[in-house]
């Protein structure tokens, strides 16, 4: 086994990243590229990957719907096919809608189940089909603060991040014994673009400062170490974990 800075190393190993085009997903292929490892680029918006890639120095891109489990599996496995190996999964894609819980749209509601949960599912069982023939591979999960906690207004964006927390450790359960390490990082407050209309809100800033131990926004590169972390073989023996990276938010009342 590696020893020192050396169990970081991610050269070698391929990631693919879904909802990478922008935000924390962008930044989390930012922080495995200076990692060693190659990218592999996700997302509905041919242009805005293709942007992305360039931004990055160059990353390889595979457009497709991760809500639709028939074309997760299909540019999956056609990418195994033409390119080779998938070694690390990161299951960002996700987005947001609120509303009181009375009023919360029928429509909506479907829409954030199978873009924050159905998604991981999709992704997940398409590159895992393979990592299990090699018997390894790494996933991680993007879950949430509210995997573990509510706020008033979000009520099913709650309920998607809870059960991403949960099918993490499904993954582990059924998967580890082929190899396979499935863990999720739980972003607190960060300052991205799903959460613009709370960053502009000073009231809402005042509070979650006032709230959050460390006093602040979380940027998106602090969430860089944890992805690392999990993606290499620091976290050889680390399954069915959800790391908060929340400035302590939820430690304390």
């Amino acid at each position: 086994m590696m020893q020192g800075l050396g169990i970081f190393d991610l050269a070698g190993k391929r990631a693919l990243v879904t909802g990478s085009s922008q935000g924390i997903g962008l930044a989390l292929a930012r922080g495995l590229k200076s990692a060693g490892a190659e990218l592999v680029l996700n997302g509905r918006d041919r242009a805005k990957l293709a942007a992305a890639a360039e931004g990055l120095g160059g990353a390889e891109t595979l457009a497709f719907d991760v809500t639709d489990h028939a074309a997760a599996r299909a540019a999956v496995d056609g990418f195994e096919a033409e390119a080779g190996p998938i070694d690390i999964l990161v299951n960002n894609a996700g987005m947001q809608f609120r509303a009181p819980l009375e009023e919360f749209p029928a429509e909506a509601f479907q829409l954030l189940l199978q873009t924050n949960i159905a998604s991981v599912f999709n992704v997940g069982q398409a590159c895992a089909r393979h990592m299990i023939g090699r018997r390894t591979g790494r996933i991680i999960n993007i879950a949430s603060v509210q995997t573990a906690l509510a706020r008033p207004s979000i009520a099913p964006y709650t309920a998607t991040k809870g059960a991403v927390g949960n099918l993490t450790k499904g993954m582990a359960a059924d998967w580890a014994q082929y190899g396979l390490c499935c863990n999720a990082i739980a972003p607190g407050y960060f300052d991205t673009t799903l959460n613009a209309a709370l960053v502009a809100d000073p009231d809402f800033t005042r509070w979650l400062e006032a709230r959050t131990p460390a006093g602040r926004w979380g940027k998106v590169e602090e969430l860089v170490g944890a992805c690392i972390f999990l993606a290499s073989e620091a976290a050889s023996f680390v399954n069915g974990h959800v790391l908060y990276v929340d400035g302590g938010i939820t430690a304390a009342l």
